[in-house]
C-alpha cells in the first residue's frame, strides 16, 4: 500500500469557467490556470503521483506546456491513471475536500465523486469529496481562491 497527499490552489477570477471535479459549475468567476484550472482533480492527480514516488503533477504535466493550455483536468487524470496501471497499482480509497466560500458545492459533489470513479475504473465506495467554506476568513472567505486538498491510498494489483 501506498499513501499520497496533496493540495492545490487556484484564484478565482472573471471570465474562466468554474470547474471542479470535471464538474461545469455556473458561477461568475472560475479558476486562473493553464489547463482548465480544476484544483480539485489537480490535488488528486498530484496525490496519486505522489503515493507513486514520481514527484509531482508539473513534472507530468508543465503549465508552460502547449499542449496542456486549456486541457480539461479529466483527461490529465486519465494520464495520471496510466501512470497508476503501468506500476500495478489501483486505487484503494480518496478523501478529498474543496474549500471556497460560494458557490455551494453540494449540488454537484455526487457529479464530482462519480467523474473521478469513472477516470479511476473504480467503485463510488472508494471516492469521497466534501466541501467546506471560509466563513469570511482568508482568501477563500473572501472569495479570491479556492483550495483542495486529496489523500489516497493505493493498493498493489495481484
Amino acid at each position: 500500500m501506498r499513501i499520497g497527499h496533496s493540495r492545490d490552489i487556484h484564484p478565482l477570477v472573471e471570465g474562466r469557467k468554474l470547474v471542479l471535479g470535471g464538474v461545469e459549475i455556473p458561477f461568475e468567476k472560475g479558476e486562473r490556470g493553464h489547463s482548465d484550472g480544476d484544483a480539485l482533480l489537480h490535488a488528486v492527480c498530484e496525490a496519486i503521483i505522489g503515493a507513486l514516488a514520481l514527484k509531482d503533477i508539473g513534472t507530468h504535466f508543465p503549465d508552460n506546456d502547449p499542449k496542456y493550455e486549456g486541457i480539461s483536468s479529466m483527461v490529465l487524470l486519465e494520464k495520471t491513471y496510466d501512470l497508476m496501471k503501468e506500476r500495478g497499482y489501483r486505487l484503494g480509497n480518496l478523501d478529498a475536500l474543496i474549500m471556497i466560500e460560494k458557490p455551494k458545492m453540494a449540488p454537484h459533489i455526487d457529479k464530482m465523486r462519480e467523474n473521478i470513479a469513472n477516470v479511476l475504473h473504480t467503485d463510488l465506495l472508494n471516492v469521497n469529496v466534501k466541501a467546506t467554506r471560509g466563513e469570511g476568513l482568508g482568501y477563500i472567505g473572501r472569495g479570491e481562491g479556492v483550495e483542495a486538498e486529496c489523500v489516497v491510498l493505493l493498493e498493489k494489483e495481484i
